[in-house]
Protein backbone atom coordinates (compact mmCIF):
# COMPACT_ATOMS: atom_id res chain seq x y z
CA UNK A 1 0.00 0.00 0.00
CA UNK A 2 2.50 2.40 1.34
CA UNK A 3 4.72 1.17 -2.08
CA UNK A 4 1.93 2.03 -4.63
CA UNK A 5 1.17 5.96 -2.77
CA UNK A 6 4.90 6.42 -2.85
CA UNK A 7 4.82 5.55 -7.12
CA UNK A 8 1.68 7.44 -7.70
CA UNK A 9 3.19 10.33 -5.77
CA UNK A 10 6.07 10.28 -7.61
CA UNK A 11 4.24 10.06 -10.97
CA UNK A 12 2.22 12.86 -10.06
CA UNK A 13 5.87 14.82 -9.55
CA UNK A 14 6.84 13.39 -12.70
CA UNK A 15 4.39 14.69 -14.46
CA UNK A 16 4.26 18.01 -13.13
CA UNK A 17 7.67 18.54 -14.13
CA UNK A 18 7.41 17.82 -17.42
CA UNK A 19 4.38 19.52 -17.67
CA UNK A 20 6.13 22.41 -16.43
CA UNK A 21 8.96 22.03 -18.65
CA UNK A 22 6.73 21.58 -22.16
CA UNK A 23 5.66 25.07 -20.63
CA UNK A 24 8.80 26.56 -20.55
CA UNK A 25 9.81 25.03 -23.65
CA UNK A 26 7.14 26.94 -25.67
CA UNK A 27 7.94 30.13 -23.61
CA UNK A 28 11.16 29.91 -24.85
CA UNK A 29 10.69 29.28 -28.47
CA UNK A 30 7.83 32.28 -28.46
CA UNK A 31 10.54 34.27 -27.00
CA UNK A 32 12.99 33.26 -30.14
CA UNK A 33 10.41 33.94 -32.57
CA UNK A 34 9.46 37.24 -30.70
CA UNK A 35 11.57 39.26 -33.86
CA UNK A 36 9.08 37.66 -36.10
CA UNK A 37 6.03 37.84 -34.34
CA UNK A 38 6.37 41.46 -34.15
CA UNK A 39 6.97 41.89 -37.71
CA UNK A 40 4.20 39.35 -38.60
CA UNK A 41 1.83 41.77 -35.93
CA UNK A 42 3.15 45.18 -37.83
CA UNK A 43 2.28 43.97 -41.32
CA UNK A 44 -1.06 43.14 -40.26
CA UNK A 45 -2.03 46.03 -38.54
CA UNK A 46 -0.73 48.26 -41.40
CA UNK A 47 -2.64 46.46 -43.57
CA UNK A 48 -5.83 46.67 -41.85
CA UNK A 49 -5.44 50.87 -41.64
CA UNK A 50 -3.89 51.04 -45.39
CA UNK A 51 -4.76 49.00 -48.26
CA UNK A 52 -1.92 50.31 -50.14
CA UNK A 53 0.69 48.32 -47.82
CA UNK A 54 0.22 44.74 -49.18
CA UNK A 55 0.64 45.81 -53.03
CA UNK A 56 3.78 44.32 -54.81
CA UNK A 57 5.23 47.46 -55.92
CA UNK A 58 5.08 48.76 -52.48
CA UNK A 59 6.24 45.34 -50.96
CA UNK A 60 9.31 45.53 -53.01
CA UNK A 61 9.62 49.08 -52.48
CA UNK A 62 10.05 48.19 -48.37
CA UNK A 63 12.73 45.57 -49.84
CA UNK A 64 14.53 48.16 -51.74
CA UNK A 65 14.21 50.93 -49.01
CA UNK A 66 15.63 48.29 -46.64
CA UNK A 67 18.37 46.88 -48.50
CA UNK A 68 21.21 49.51 -46.82
CA UNK A 69 20.03 48.80 -43.63
CA UNK A 70 20.06 45.29 -43.58
CA UNK A 71 23.41 45.07 -45.53
CA UNK A 72 25.18 46.74 -43.29
CA UNK A 73 23.35 45.10 -40.62
CA UNK A 74 25.40 41.96 -41.67
CA UNK A 75 28.78 43.50 -41.09
CA UNK A 76 27.22 44.73 -37.37
CA UNK A 77 25.93 41.64 -36.38
CA UNK A 78 29.39 40.19 -36.88
CA UNK A 79 30.95 42.87 -34.78
CA UNK A 80 28.18 42.63 -32.33
CA UNK A 81 28.45 39.01 -32.18
CA UNK A 82 32.23 39.22 -31.06
CA UNK A 83 31.15 41.48 -28.14
CA UNK A 84 31.98 45.01 -29.82
CA UNK A 85 30.71 47.70 -31.76
CA UNK A 86 30.91 49.82 -34.31
CA UNK A 87 29.81 53.43 -34.72
CA UNK A 88 31.21 54.35 -37.85
CA UNK A 89 29.31 52.86 -40.33
CA UNK A 90 27.63 55.78 -41.33
CA UNK A 91 30.43 57.48 -42.17
CA UNK A 92 32.41 54.97 -43.55
CA UNK A 93 29.34 54.89 -46.02
CA UNK A 94 30.12 58.55 -46.68
CA UNK A 95 33.79 58.32 -46.96
CA UNK A 96 33.24 55.44 -49.12
CA UNK A 97 31.02 57.00 -51.19
CA UNK A 98 32.60 60.12 -52.25
CA UNK A 99 35.81 57.94 -52.95
CA UNK A 100 33.69 55.64 -55.74
CA UNK A 101 32.55 58.56 -57.42
CA UNK A 102 35.86 60.71 -57.39
CA UNK A 103 37.31 57.99 -59.59
CA UNK A 104 34.58 57.74 -61.45
CA UNK A 105 34.84 61.15 -62.33
CA UNK A 106 38.06 60.84 -63.40
CA UNK A 107 36.57 58.89 -66.35
CA UNK A 108 37.86 54.94 -64.94
CA UNK A 109 35.24 52.39 -65.61
CA UNK A 110 32.29 51.95 -62.96
CA UNK A 111 33.39 48.71 -61.53
CA UNK A 112 37.13 49.94 -60.85
CA UNK A 113 35.24 53.14 -59.01
CA UNK A 114 33.36 50.55 -57.06
CA UNK A 115 36.18 48.01 -56.31
CA UNK A 116 38.25 51.15 -54.67
CA UNK A 117 34.89 52.46 -52.52
CA UNK A 118 35.00 49.28 -51.50
CA UNK A 119 38.63 48.82 -50.64
CA UNK A 120 38.52 52.38 -48.78
CA UNK A 121 35.70 51.20 -46.74
CA UNK A 122 37.32 47.56 -45.97
CA UNK A 123 40.50 49.57 -44.98
CA UNK A 124 38.96 52.10 -42.85
CA UNK A 125 37.05 48.77 -40.94
CA UNK A 126 40.14 46.81 -40.74
CA UNK A 127 42.16 50.34 -39.05
CA UNK A 128 38.96 50.54 -36.95
CA UNK A 129 39.87 46.63 -35.53
CA UNK A 130 43.73 47.63 -35.10
CA UNK A 131 42.88 50.24 -33.17
CA UNK A 132 41.22 48.01 -30.47
CA UNK A 133 43.07 44.76 -30.82
CA UNK A 134 46.58 45.97 -30.77
CA UNK A 135 45.80 49.90 -29.31
CA UNK A 136 43.92 48.34 -26.58
CA UNK A 137 40.97 50.84 -27.37
CA UNK A 138 37.72 50.35 -25.87
CA UNK A 139 35.47 49.82 -29.34
CA UNK A 140 32.53 52.78 -28.72
CA UNK A 141 35.90 54.75 -28.73
CA UNK A 142 37.81 53.89 -31.62
CA UNK A 143 34.42 53.52 -34.04
CA UNK A 144 33.49 56.83 -32.63
CA UNK A 145 37.10 58.43 -33.30
CA UNK A 146 36.68 56.79 -36.58
CA UNK A 147 33.06 58.39 -36.99
CA UNK A 148 34.67 61.34 -36.89
CA UNK A 149 37.33 61.01 -39.33
CA UNK A 150 35.82 59.41 -42.00
CA UNK A 151 33.15 62.06 -41.95
CA UNK A 152 36.03 64.40 -42.01
CA UNK A 153 37.65 62.73 -44.70
CA UNK A 154 34.45 62.69 -47.40
CA UNK A 155 34.02 66.50 -46.56
CA UNK A 156 37.99 67.06 -47.31
CA UNK A 157 37.96 64.97 -50.33
CA UNK A 158 34.35 66.41 -51.68
CA UNK A 159 35.11 69.88 -50.65
CA UNK A 160 31.72 69.51 -48.96
CA UNK A 161 29.58 69.52 -52.04
CA UNK A 162 27.80 66.17 -53.65
CA UNK A 163 30.01 64.87 -56.66
CA UNK A 164 28.06 63.96 -59.73
CA UNK A 165 28.58 62.60 -62.93
CA UNK A 166 29.38 58.84 -62.32
CA UNK A 167 28.73 57.63 -65.50
CA UNK A 168 26.25 55.33 -66.97
CA UNK A 169 27.91 52.24 -65.44
CA UNK A 170 26.68 53.18 -61.87
CA UNK A 171 23.08 53.05 -62.33
CA UNK A 172 22.70 49.10 -62.48
CA UNK A 173 23.61 48.49 -59.16
CA UNK A 174 21.25 50.87 -57.31
CA UNK A 175 18.69 51.64 -59.51
CA UNK A 176 18.46 48.16 -62.04
CA UNK A 177 16.12 45.26 -62.05
CA UNK A 178 16.19 41.54 -63.37
CA UNK A 179 12.99 40.87 -63.81
CA UNK A 180 10.38 42.60 -61.90
CA UNK A 181 12.90 42.34 -58.38
CA UNK A 182 15.54 45.29 -57.96
CA UNK A 183 19.01 44.34 -58.27
CA UNK A 184 19.87 45.92 -54.73
CA UNK A 185 17.13 43.32 -53.31
CA UNK A 186 18.70 40.55 -54.90
CA UNK A 187 22.34 41.98 -54.21
CA UNK A 188 20.83 41.66 -50.14
CA UNK A 189 19.71 38.32 -50.62
CA UNK A 190 23.31 37.43 -51.67
CA UNK A 191 24.88 38.93 -48.56
CA UNK A 192 22.59 37.44 -46.22
CA UNK A 193 22.93 33.95 -47.78
CA UNK A 194 26.69 34.54 -47.33
CA UNK A 195 26.96 35.69 -44.01
CA UNK A 196 24.50 32.89 -42.84
CA UNK A 197 26.88 30.58 -44.23
CA UNK A 198 29.80 32.10 -42.86
CA UNK A 199 28.39 31.83 -39.40
CA UNK A 200 27.17 28.79 -39.13
CA UNK A 201 28.96 26.29 -41.46
CA UNK A 202 32.71 27.42 -41.25
CA UNK A 203 34.99 27.87 -38.63
CA UNK A 204 35.73 31.56 -38.70
CA UNK A 205 31.56 31.43 -37.30
CA UNK A 206 32.30 29.17 -34.44
CA UNK A 207 35.22 31.51 -33.95
CA UNK A 208 33.26 34.43 -33.74
CA UNK A 209 30.38 33.07 -31.38
CA UNK A 210 33.11 32.02 -29.33
CA UNK A 211 34.83 35.15 -29.06
CA UNK A 212 31.90 37.24 -28.34
CA UNK A 213 30.72 34.74 -25.27
CA UNK A 214 33.93 34.13 -23.24
CA UNK A 215 36.93 35.66 -25.17
CA UNK A 216 39.48 34.39 -22.49
CA UNK A 217 38.21 30.85 -22.45
CA UNK A 218 38.37 30.88 -26.57
CA UNK A 219 42.23 32.39 -26.04
CA UNK A 220 42.96 29.30 -23.94
CA UNK A 221 41.73 26.86 -27.02
CA UNK A 222 43.98 28.73 -29.35
CA UNK A 223 41.67 30.84 -31.08
CA UNK A 224 43.41 34.26 -32.20
CA UNK A 225 40.81 36.45 -31.10
CA UNK A 226 42.51 39.43 -32.49
CA UNK A 227 42.18 38.53 -35.69
CA UNK A 228 38.86 37.32 -35.56
CA UNK A 229 38.10 41.11 -34.53
CA UNK A 230 40.47 41.72 -37.45
CA UNK A 231 37.76 40.04 -39.97
CA UNK A 232 33.97 41.49 -37.99
CA UNK A 233 35.28 45.04 -38.27
CA UNK A 234 36.71 44.91 -42.01
CA UNK A 235 33.70 42.94 -42.79
CA UNK A 236 31.69 45.76 -41.20
CA UNK A 237 33.64 48.47 -43.32
CA UNK A 238 32.65 46.44 -46.39
CA UNK A 239 29.38 46.01 -46.00
CA UNK A 240 28.99 49.66 -45.44
CA UNK A 241 30.89 50.48 -48.70
CA UNK A 242 28.83 48.17 -50.30
CA UNK A 243 25.47 49.86 -49.39
CA UNK A 244 27.20 53.16 -50.10
CA UNK A 245 27.76 51.74 -54.07
CA UNK A 246 24.17 50.96 -53.82
CA UNK A 247 23.39 54.50 -52.60
CA UNK A 248 24.89 56.76 -54.71
CA UNK A 249 23.66 54.91 -57.30
CA UNK A 250 20.45 55.27 -56.64
CA UNK A 251 21.13 59.37 -56.15
CA UNK A 252 23.14 59.81 -59.06
CA UNK A 253 25.72 61.35 -56.89
CA UNK A 254 27.81 60.85 -54.16
CA UNK A 255 27.01 63.66 -50.93
CA UNK A 256 29.65 63.69 -48.10
CA UNK A 257 26.66 63.85 -45.67
CA UNK A 258 25.43 60.52 -46.90
CA UNK A 259 24.86 57.68 -44.27
CA UNK A 260 24.21 60.24 -41.14
CA UNK A 261 22.61 58.82 -38.51
CA UNK A 262 22.45 55.51 -40.24
CA UNK A 263 24.81 53.75 -37.44
CA UNK A 264 21.85 53.98 -35.27
CA UNK A 265 19.53 52.12 -37.58
CA UNK A 266 21.83 49.50 -38.64
CA UNK A 267 22.41 48.62 -34.49
CA UNK A 268 18.71 49.03 -33.83
CA UNK A 269 18.26 46.31 -36.65
CA UNK A 270 20.76 43.83 -34.93
CA UNK A 271 19.41 44.07 -31.42
CA UNK A 272 15.61 44.23 -32.65
CA UNK A 273 16.33 41.20 -34.38
CA UNK A 274 17.66 39.60 -31.07
CA UNK A 275 21.28 39.85 -31.49
CA UNK A 276 22.54 40.24 -27.99
CA UNK A 277 24.68 43.56 -26.99
CA UNK A 278 26.90 41.64 -24.60
CA UNK A 279 28.03 39.21 -27.94
CA UNK A 280 28.11 35.59 -28.40
CA UNK A 281 24.42 35.20 -29.11
CA UNK A 282 22.02 35.92 -32.13
CA UNK A 283 22.48 35.92 -36.29
CA UNK A 284 21.99 37.79 -39.58
CA UNK A 285 18.06 36.22 -39.92
CA UNK A 286 17.16 37.97 -36.67
CA UNK A 287 19.07 41.09 -38.43
CA UNK A 288 17.15 40.83 -41.95
CA UNK A 289 14.21 40.45 -39.76
CA UNK A 290 15.00 43.87 -37.40
CA UNK A 291 15.79 45.42 -40.81
CA UNK A 292 12.67 44.73 -41.84
CA UNK A 293 10.83 45.70 -39.05
CA UNK A 294 12.03 49.39 -39.37
CA UNK A 295 11.70 49.00 -43.43
CA UNK A 296 7.90 48.35 -42.79
CA UNK A 297 7.42 50.91 -39.53
CA UNK A 298 8.75 53.42 -41.62
CA UNK A 299 6.91 52.45 -44.94
CA UNK A 300 3.94 52.44 -42.75
CA UNK A 301 3.92 55.62 -41.55
CA UNK A 302 5.12 57.12 -44.42
CA UNK A 303 1.79 55.91 -46.05
CA UNK A 304 -0.37 56.71 -43.34
CA UNK A 305 0.81 60.26 -43.27
CA UNK A 306 2.35 60.54 -39.50
CA UNK A 307 4.84 63.35 -39.21
CA UNK A 308 8.63 62.21 -39.27
CA UNK A 309 8.77 63.77 -35.53
CA UNK A 310 6.41 61.08 -34.11
CA UNK A 311 8.14 58.50 -36.35
CA UNK A 312 11.40 59.05 -34.27
CA UNK A 313 8.94 58.64 -31.38
CA UNK A 314 7.79 54.96 -32.58
CA UNK A 315 11.29 54.11 -33.47
CA UNK A 316 13.21 54.71 -30.71
CA UNK A 317 10.56 53.53 -28.40
CA UNK A 318 10.81 49.88 -30.83
CA UNK A 319 14.59 50.30 -29.65
CA UNK A 320 13.75 50.43 -26.34
CA UNK A 321 11.83 47.65 -26.36
CA UNK A 322 14.20 45.45 -28.03
CA UNK A 323 16.80 46.70 -25.55
CA UNK A 324 14.74 45.61 -22.74
CA UNK A 325 14.43 42.23 -24.00
CA UNK A 326 17.84 42.08 -24.73
CA UNK A 327 18.32 42.34 -20.85
CA UNK A 328 15.59 40.34 -20.06
CA UNK A 329 16.78 37.20 -22.39
CA UNK A 330 20.32 37.86 -20.56
CA UNK A 331 18.99 37.60 -17.34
Amino acid sequence: MLRRDYLNTLKTKLKHIVDTLKKDDVKSKLFKLRSLIGLVLICLVLALLTPRFLTISNLFNVLRQTSLNAIMGVGLTFVILTGGIDLSVGSVLAFSGVSAATVAQLGLPAPIAIFIGLIAGSALGFFNGLIITKGKVPPFIATLAMMTIARGGALVISDGRPISGLGEGFHFIGRGMIGIIPVPVIITIVVFLLAYYVLTQTRTGRYIYATGSNEHAAKLTGINTDKVKLFAYSLSGFTAALSAMIEISRLGSAPPTAGDGAELDAIAAVVIGGTSLAGGMGGVLGTFIGAMIIGVLNNGLNLLNVSSYYQLVVRGSVILIAVLLDRKKAD
